[in-house]
């Protein structure tokens, strides 16, 4: 008989929806490179999914995020800003369930990552496209944004084992975690 959220993964994934929107809050810096959000996202979500092990972690982890910053006033983009962390884990979880177990787990958060990179980055096509910019550039600019952005959310990706690894080893994950083949 499959389970629902428990209690416990419920607060473990509005713990990462907070400390994601937090950092990211903190770390309001300018960097200038495209992309880094990625490192943030990709990061909490997978760990959220590897903790939880449940299709809908990820995409419950966004909404709580998107919802927490459009409050707080974190980052830019009004409404948008929902879309910007709810999409990528939403194309994230829908990934899930055809590559549920088809991957060991670094494989599947290294996929995982890449498709949710690509998801961000849609998001500022559609916005482009909304403001009238040539197609031709604003696909330019999706792949651009991509390539980085999906740099980062790799990098944040390959973090996601140790830590699931981490949290095993203390007793700090439910029964159902996720088979580190």
């Amino acid at each position: 008989m499959r389970q629902g959220f428990t209690l416990h993964n419920a607060l473990f994934i509005g713990f990462c929806a907070t400390l994601l929107v937090a950092i990211k809050s903190m770390m309001r810096m300018k960097l200038g490179l495209t992309g880094h959000s990625m490192f943030l996202m990709s990061l909490f979500y997978l760990v959220c999914y590897g903790a939880t092990n449940k299709v809908g972690s990820m995409t419950l982890c966004g909404l709580l995020a998107g919802m927490l910053a459009m409050i707080l006033g974190v980052g830019k983009g009004g409404p948008f800003i929902l879309l910007k962390f709810t999409l990528p884990a939403f194309a994230m979880d829908l990934a899930l369930i055809f590559m549920a177990n088809l991957f060991t787990l670094r494989w599947r958060c290294i996929l995982l990552a890449v498709i949710g990179s690509l998801a961000w980055a849609s998001k500022s096509w559609i916005q482009n496209l909304m403001v009238g910019m040539d197609p031709q550039v604003a696909f330019i600019q999706f792949g651009i944004s991509s390539f980085k952005g999906g740099l980062f959310a790799i990098a944040g990706a390959l973090l996601v084992p140790i830590i699931i690894h981490r949290l095993d080893a203390h007793d700090l994950l439910t029964k159902n975690r996720m088979s580190q083949k």
